[in-house]
Parts: C-alpha cells; sequence; structure tokens
C-alpha cells in the first residue's frame, strides 16, 4: 500500500468525525430546545427558546450534509453498506426533521391557538423523534453490521436492540441537557432560573447514561475491549473518564453561581469526550467488526480531488457559522425576534 493509500483516509476520517461533531453538537442544542417545549408551558418562554436559535438553525444541518456527502464520496464501501442497514431509522429521522423545519416556521404564523398548539407539538415530537432515531443509528453502527463480502448481509431490524435503545435515549438526554445549558447561557431571569434546575436533572441522567454505554460497549465485541486495555491505547483511554468526571463537577459548581457558559461547555465536552472514547474503541473499523477505513476507502485520485474541493468549502462552512453564531450573540429577551 503506498503512503498517499494509506495516509488519506486517516485524513478523510479526521473531516468525517469533525463534520459529525461540529453537527452534534449545533444541531443538538436546538434540537434539544425542541424537546424542552414539552415541559415549558408558558408561551413566552416558548417564544423566547425560539428566538435563540431562529438565526442559526438552519445552518447547523449543513455539516450533517458535509459528513453525509464525505462518507458517500470517500468512503462508498462504508456507505453502500451502512445506509442498507439503516433504511427505516434514517428516513424516520429524515421525516421528523423535515416536519419539525415545518412546525418551527408554521408556529409563528398560526393565529388559532389549537393551530399554534398543533404546531408547537410537532416541533417537540419532530425534535424527540429526530434525536432518538440518530442515537439508535449510532448504537446499531457501534454495536455492528453483518457483512458477507463487503456488502451489508442483515435484516432491516437488526440495528433495533437494548442496546441501540440505550443508545437513542442516551442523545435524546443528551440533547435536552445541551439545550437547557444553551438556555442559561442565552436567556435570563426566571428562564435562566427554570434551566439551571432543568440541567442538574439532565446532568445526572446524562452522566449515567455516560456510564451504562461505556460499559457495555466494550463487550460487545473482543477487539473493542482489546482497544482499551491493551498497552499502549490504555494510556490514551485512561484520561477519557477522569475528564468527564471533571466535567460533572465543574458544571454542577457553575450551575450554583452565575456561570453563563460554563455548563454548556462542560456538556460539549462530554459529548466530545463520548465521541474520543467512540472512536478507541471501533478504530480502526469503517464498518464495525469486519471493514477498516482502507477496505472502504475510494481510490487515491478520486480522495485527492475531493480533498482540493473540501479544503476550500470547510473554510467557508466554517467562516459562515462562526460569523452566524457571533453576529447573534448576547442574551435573548422577550423584546428579541428573528421572524
Amino acid at each position: 500500500m503506498s503512503g498517499l493509500a494509506f495516509y488519506l483516509p486517516f485524513i478523510w476520517a479526521f473531516i468525517v468525525i469533525l463534520a459529525i461533531s461540529v453537527y452534534v453538537i449545533l444541531d443538538g442544542f436546538d434540537l434539544g430546545i425542541g424537546m424542552l417545549f414539552a415541559f415549558e408551558k408558558k408561551p413566552e418562554h416558548r417564544d423566547i427558546m425560539i428566538n435563540t436559535i431562529a438565526p442559526v438553525w438552519d445552518g447547523n444541518e449543513t455539516w450533517m450534509v458535509l459528513g453525509g456527502a464525505t462518507l458517500f464520496g470517500v468512503f462508498p464501501g462504508a456507505y453502500s453498506t451502512l445506509l442498507p442497514a439503516f433504511y427505516i431509522p434514517i428516513i424516520i429521522m429524515l421525516g421528523a426533521l423535515i416536519f419539525r423545519g415545518v412546525a418551527f416556521e408554521f408556529r409563528i404564523m398560526a393565529h388559532s391557538p389549537n393551530h399554534r398548539a398543533f404546531w408547537n407539538t410537532g416541533f417537540m415530537a419532530g425534535s424527540t423523534l429526530a434525536a432518538f432515531c440518530q442515537g439508535c443509528i449510532l448504537g446499531g453502527y457501534v454495536q455492528g453490521v453483518h457483512t458477507s463480502n463487503g456488502a451489508f448481509a442483515g435484516g432491516a431490524m437488526d440495528w433495533l436492540t437494548p442496546f441501540s435503545v440505550l443508545c437513542g435515549l442516551s442523545v435524546v438526554i443528551g440533547y435536552a441537557l445541551l439545550g437547557t445549558t444553551w438556555l442559561v447561557w442565552r436567556t435570563s431571569d426566571e428562564l435562566e432560573a427554570q434551566c439551571r434546575r432543568w440541567s442538574k436533572r439532565l446532568s445526572i441522567l446524562m452522566l449515567l447514561c455516560i456510564i451504562a454505554v461505556s460499559c457495555w460497549t466494550p463487550f460487545l465485541h473482543a477487539p473493542y475491549l482489546h482497544h482499551w486495555i491493551a498497552f499502549p491505547n490504555i494510556l490514551f483511554g485512561l484520561p477519557v473518564p477522569l475528564l468527564v468526571a471533571l466535567a460533572g463537577f465543574l458544571m454542577w459548581r457553575t450551575l450554583d453561581k452565575e456561570h453563563a457558559i460554563t455548563p454548556f461547555l462542560c456538556t460539549i465536552g462530554w459529548f466530545l469526550l463520548s465521541l474520543v472514547g467512540l472512536a478507541i474503541t471501533i478504530w480502526p473499523y469503517a464498518v464495525p467488526p469486519t471493514l477498516t477505513l482502507w477496505d472502504v476507502a475510494s481510490p487515491v485520485p478520486s480522495q485527492l480531488f475531493q480533498l482540493v474541493g473540501t479544503v476550500i468549502l470547510l473554510p467557508i462552512i466554517t467562516g459562515y457559522s462562526i460569523y452566524s453564531y457571533y453576529l447573534f450573540r448576547g442574551k435573548v429577551t422577550k423584546a428579541d425576534g428573528y421572524h
């Protein structure tokens, strides 16, 4: 295997992981805000919650498109294997995201209380279902996909297991926590105080989910456990649970005080550490537990061609995202509105 053929998949794996990580963080908190509609009944508070994400929510999903396009173009073997394995949850997730987007826009134009209630419920249900499906897809991916001769050879419902359901519930709780800590940062007064209380409860549930998934995952396949206990891998894996505990401690301390952004950053830290733990567990598989990155990668010229376009496109997407969040920074009140 030539040098480029060996190292290019590393670069592309980093780009895919980056796109997925940014998507999870950015779209995670606005999906979480949709779920919180189930607990916040005051219309004025719901409007403030919506206004904190109205200028940026649609741009967040750009990162999901980037990750999917990269998977299709650079790792076609993984794309053609994983897509049929997760047709059902992917279709449900996309349907939920579309309906959620419609509800997001239509609720502001609904003049009848019944119509407003319908779209509020749609926004909440679409957010929850999309988050749950994403977690199930992740759980189904980690537990492994049955392949034969490099192609999917399993059943349509293989993804639905107790482990994938646990991952689905974990993502729902994690996104809700991202939403509450985002609102702690971006709101004030009564709503901020309420979100601090929600964040405390959700942080406990999130930590329990992290522990449960982390204890279960290494026993799904023998190589997973080996990745965590073998030397020198253990040197990379050992700091992860310690940093998770540190982030949880900081979150609780700052939720009791007047810190605004720190709880949100700690929640992001939990998600990033979970992704690091996942990377340690499944590396170097692109389709666990059989196909590696090199097994499913496209030819070197194709990877190089797409890398040129990505080098141009990635800074544009990043710059647009940073500018959007910078432009609409600060606390949001009832007087603010972007519709």
